[in-house]
């Protein structure tokens, strides 16, 4: 059997969030595909992290490369990260060493059977990690565009002392944030993204039922 290795990431550590998904799925297709899983690794951390940052990838990497693994496995290019640069510096070093990399949403091998870097799959990881960039960029030039037009409107962001919102008024003013948390993003990002206090966030989804 092909030595194996897991790893799997969520950016953030909550009942709605966690890793278990991912490693069951690898593990099944791990079984099926004639893989032995020797190590797994599982953290919880913003994919728009350095990788420097970002401890356990580092970790799963260098026990790859030591232990002359022959497929790391991951549920989702987004996993391994979601800035296109940190994604491809990480790849690098993985087909330096022979190490393929099975991306499981895509059923996509990097490394072919002679271990050469696969072509295709090198265009389609480019072309998706800087899709992930570029959504990521969006989100941060609608919401300030958003809060900008809100500000021009004669809105004003934060409470004042004793001050009571409208429900519109709430809709209008923390729209990106509504926005997000219906797409499923974690309160964790959906903060970060829109430079929300987690509290708010927090409001925002109990008071709107998302």
């Amino acid at each position: 059997m092909k030595p194996a290795v897991i790893y799997s990431r969520v950016s953030s550590v909550s009942d709605r969030q966690n890793t278990e998904r991912q490693v069951s799925d690898l593990n099944s297709y791990a079984t099926k595909n004639d893989f032995l899983v020797i190590a797994e690794f599982s953290e919880n951390i913003s994919g728009a992290k350095k990788n420097e940052e970002r401890t356990v990838l580092m970790e799963c990497i260098e026990f790859c490369v030591t232990n002359k693994i022959d497929t790391l496995l991951c549920s989702e290019l987004s996993r391994i990260g979601r800035d296109t640069l940190q994604v491809l510096r990480s790849l690098d070093i993985l087909h330096s060493n022979k190490v393929n990399v099975y991306i499981q949403n895509l059923s996509l091998n990097t490394l072919n059977e002679q271990r050469e870097i696969n072509p295709i799959a090198s265009i389609i990881v480019t072309v998706m990690a800087e899709m992930a960039k570029i959504e990521r960029t969006n989100i941060v030039y609608r919401l300030n565009s958003g809060r900008q037009s809100y500000i021009n409107a004669g809105g004003a962001l934060g409470r004042s002392k004793g001050s009571t919102k409208s429900s519109e008024a709430k809709k209008e003013e923390y729209k990106e944030v509504i926005s997000l948390l219906k797409r499923n993003y974690s309160i964790r990002n959906t903060a970060k993204l829109t430079e929300t206090s987690i509290s708010t966030v927090q409001r925002v989804k109990k008071e709107f039922g998302l």
